[in-house]
């Protein structure tokens, strides 16, 4: 039987959740259906693992990078268009209808207009884009966002199927007029549940292990440190928890440029010693299952998957209401929501988790029966299902 070549592109393999996501989907896609190859920018920490990936052919465009760089981005396109034609080629060889079996599957905004004008050029037939929160928000200037959505707009007519991780991602892009309902698809970004409910080590040794004490407070957020996540909002909220709670201690998990910003306000406010950076860490289970908190400060967002992550190890979260935040986080339920940039309100909440820790376990424990939606094993189902739904029709569903 011929199998279908799956490609998927993507900007960067940083430790994040579409990273991640698409990582899980190239390497457990059907063996005997499908063909998964990947294409991404040499940036990231999950470069290493993707190039460990057992049967997945993987093609790395140093080119491919989340600015805006006009060379390097036609290049970019230049390269991936080349990569495509020949995958076409060689699919050709060993079916009569290589047009019909062969898919691409762009993730991320730069990978999503590259990798879809590049498809679009090497005649490839079916063309599918996952939404992980849109390119355009309203922190940006008026210009800038005006030519994005262009950009999203005249990318769309050469896109088969549009995937959102979000009922906000949807009708915002049906407002922006960058599709029509009938063109998108809502698959959650999936966790693996298991691995954050199964977790056997002792919380008293990773605490240790992270220099914490065993039984006090410890409030964390899991983040890549740029301008989106607002990481100094968590800095200054520590500082206000800090000011009531003195045992408190903050740990903020990631990297990225804003990192010495983020170390001179700690210094500024005089916190050093309650805010541990740990960097990027492979032990999110771990991490999740030592924390009493998790909190998320972001000004926009698709559907972060460490929100279900938390919610699967039990503990609250607090975080902005931006996008599709509330469909997993319910105020008051689960969790809280505060509008971006309420740093007063986040440290009350805090406070009120801290004061009260009935009230979050409680909240952990319904976190826990909520997640069951984000499983990654139903997302990964949902795609097959899509990719034999459009090789067999060519029309979205």
């Amino acid at each position: 039987m011929n199998r279908t070549k799956v490609v998927h592109i993507i900007t960067t393999l940083e430790l994040g959740g579409a990273q991640q996501n698409t990582l899980f989907t190239v390497a457990h896609l059907t063996p005997s259906v499908y063909e998964p190859v990947l294409i991404s920018g040499t940036e990231g920490i999950l470069v290493e693992d993707a190039m460990k990936l057992e049967d997945v052919e993987v093609y790395l465009i140093p080119e491919l990078v989340r600015e805006v760089r006009p060379l390097k981005d036609v290049i970019a396109l230049l390269k991936l268009r080349r990569i495509l034609k020949h995958l076409k080629k060689s699919t050709a060889v060993k079916t009569p209808h290589a047009h019909s079996a062969l898919i691409v599957h762009t993730h991320s905004s730069k990978a999503g207009i590259l990798g879809r004008w590049a498809a679009r050029l090497a005649g490839i037939r079916v063309i599918i884009h996952s939404i992980h929160g849109f390119s355009f928000n309203d922190f940006q200037p008026s210009l800038v966002k005006a030519f994005y959505i262009f950009l999203e707009r005249v990318t769309s007519p050469i896109t088969t199927q549009f995937i959102a991780v979000s009922n906000a991602n949807i009708e915002e892009g049906i407002h922006r007029r960058i599709f029509t309902r009938d063109k998108v698809i809502l698959i959650r970004s999936g966790i693996e549940i298991g691995t954050l409910q199964d977790v056997t080590l002792e919380r008293i040794h990773k605490r240790r292990e992270l220099g914490v004490d065993a039984e006090i407070p410890l409030v964390a957020m899991i983040a890549c440190f740029k301008p989106q996540k607002s990481p100094l909002d968590f800095v200054r909220i520590a500082k206000i928890v800090s000011d009531e709670i003195s045992e408190a201690r903050f740990l903020l998990v990631g990297d990225g440029i804003l990192r010495s910003k983020i170390e001179k306000m700690r210094e500024r406010l005089k916190i050093e010693d309650k805010i541990l950076l740990v960097g990027w860490r492979r032990d999110i289970p771990e991490i999740m299952s030592c924390s009493t908190i998790l909190i998320l400060t972001s000004l926009w967002e698709g559907l972060p998957r460490v929100l279900p992550q938390a919610m699967a190890s039990g503990i609250p979260v607090i975080a902005t209401g931006v996008d599709g935040t509330p469909e997993a986080i319910q105020d008051g339920v689960n969790g809280f929501l505060l509008p971006p940039g309420d740093i007063d309100g986040m440290a009350e909440k805090i406070i009120y988790l801290i004061r009260h820790p009935e009230k979050a376990r409680e909240m952990g424990e319904k976190g826990k029966r909520l997640v069951k939606e984000f499983d990654i094993w139903k997302m990964l189902e949902q795609q097959e299902e899509l990719y034999a739904h459009l090789l067999t029709t060519g029309k979205s569903q």
